[in-house]
């Protein structure tokens, strides 16, 4: 009887705690976000000028980049990019009874969003654009405060009344095949079919391959669980595992290799790229419905000769600051379309970075909670998973603690990528963030899989400093 009372208390303290955090990160907006007219802007290997349209700016290129477009493009292109968010009201992760990744899941969700640009660009490409990116609307402060009271008294009276929690439940989704007369409207609804698609790897149940709820429960075999602070470098070796072990056919052309003590073993990498003979592929199916497929992607991905590969790289740029030194190489790398963007963030405060401009850097930040979303509709909505206000942080408060990403498409890609990078990191040989060595980490005796302490670099908690996020942005 005291077990049972003491089980109680326990799940009601949860839910008093996730209605907090519930609260906090539903409330937390402030001014919009600064952006320089007279500077370009880079995201994720595209340059962008406000003034591209002016009569008096130049027609050549910037600095060696080709400008893409003005502030609408810009606008068009960076609210494309899926964003994955703290959610509530979703089934209870494994071996808790939280059903909110409030106030701790940021890594998650900030690894989440760079797989699934990796994704992005192996469905749909670099040049993909959300057709109604430029339609959704503002993270208006009212209402979303008046959302946020309402879910909170919502939740009161549910945890006062022991109401029971959604259940989870999944229905097949049967994209209807349309028969559509020009081929730009057919190409145009299969890269909606592919979008969608995506999306739902990354549900918040315990069939998504990519979910929440998968990243936990792999988690847990590295030593964390659903409530946990996770960082960077161990996000990178669960998002590996979590692509190694999906059984989902669209997901059988891609694999994740993560670099060993900043360095990257060529020839692994390419043993990465050979895709694996009938059989050999290793994975289990996660419990509950099976995530549902676009009939197109499925097919496309029945039978691969060769995988494509996510590079992620764990580094440290310096000790308890980012080291100045590494300001202008994260430019670089930002500078390449085969990157897939950076997790780290501020201590304690996680972000994906996609971007930048001048000395700030250009981040999605996953720090909004949002209603959980049940995708096994055929129309679910989309409009939660992009986010049209982009944020800015200077280079100079970015922890050194994060994860490089890189997409490689085949093994001639591979060459390129090593090749242009290792020239990249020689201004910086001193101390470079990372290294390519010819080879496999074998021949050099290293263990492949690490304690969780030792994948880890923990953030310094400092308890003084609080984080609130902003809006939109608007031009000086």
């Amino acid at each position: 009887m005291e077990n049972k009372g003491s089980d109680e208390v326990e799940k009601l303290k949860t839910k008093f705690m996730s209605m907090w955090h519930n609260m906090k990160y539903s409330w937390a907006l402030k001014s919009k976000t600064a952006f320089s007219r007279s500077s370009p802007v880079f995201l994720l290997g595209k340059c962008y000028h406000f003034k591209a349209d002016d009569d008096d700016y130049p027609s050549e290129d910037f600095q060696g980049f080709s400008v893409m477009g003005n502030v609408e493009a810009f606008r068009k292109d960076f609210a494309s990019r899926l964003w994955l968010t703290y959610r509530e009201d979703f089934p209870p992760l494994p071996g808790s009874t939280l059903t909110s990744d409030c106030g701790w899941g940021c890594m998650l969700r900030a690894g989440q969003m760079m797989i699934a640009q990796a994704l992005v660009l192996h469905y749909l490409g670099r040049d993909w654009c959300w057709p109604e990116a430029l339609t959704l609307p503002p993270l208006d402060v009212e209402s979303r405060t008046t959302t946020a009271a309402k879910r909170f008294v919502t939740s009161m009276q549910a945890s006062l009344q022991s109401t029971s929690r959604i259940s989870e439940s999944r229905a097949s989704l049967a994209p209807q095949a349309q028969v559509l007369g020009f081929a730009e409207e057919a190409d145009t609804h299969l890269n909606e079919e592919y979008h969608r698609n995506l999306v739902s790897w990354f549900a918040d149940v315990s069939s998504a391959p990519l979910g929440l709820h998968r990243l936990v429960h792999l988690g847990s075999a590295m030593g964390k669980q659903a409530g946990d602070w996770y960082g960077p470098a161990l996000v990178a070796h669960i998002l590996k595992e979590a692509v190694k072990e999906a059984t989902e056919p669209g997901l059988a052309g891609i694999t994740v290799y993560v670099s060993q003590d900043c360095t990257v073993y060529s020839l692994d990498v390419m043993d990465c790229h050979k895709a694996p003979k009938a059989g050999e592929a290793s994975g289990e199916a996660a419990e509950g419905p099976a995530v549902v497929q676009h009939t197109e992607l499925s097919a496309t991905a029945m039978l691969p000769e060769t995988q494509a590969v996510i590079i992620l790289i764990p580094v440290r740029l310096g000790g308890e600051r980012t080291n100045p030194e590494y300001f202008g190489f994260a430019k670089k790398m930002l500078n390449l379309e085969y990157c897939i963007g950076i997790i780290g963030g501020k201590p304690k405060h996680a972000c994906y970075f996609v971007g930048f401009q001048d000395d700030s850097l250009i981040y999605m930040d996953p720090h909004y909670c949002q209603s959980f979303v049940n995708v096994s509709t055929s129309d679910f909505p989309l409009q939660s998973y992009h986010c049209p206000s982009p944020k800015k942080m200077p280079f100079s408060k970015m922890d050194p603690s994060c994860t490089f990403g890189f997409y490689s498409k085949s093994a001639q890609d591979y060459e390129r990528i090593r090749e242009e990078l290792s020239k990249l990191l020689e201004p910086t040989a001193k101390y470079p963030a990372f290294t390519f060595v010819q080879g496999r980490s074998t021949d050099y005796e290293l263990p492949v899989d690490l304690s969780a302490e030792k994948r880890e670099w923990h953030f310094p908690r400092d308890a003084r400093r609080t984080f609130t996020t902003s809006g939109d942005f608007v031009l000086l």
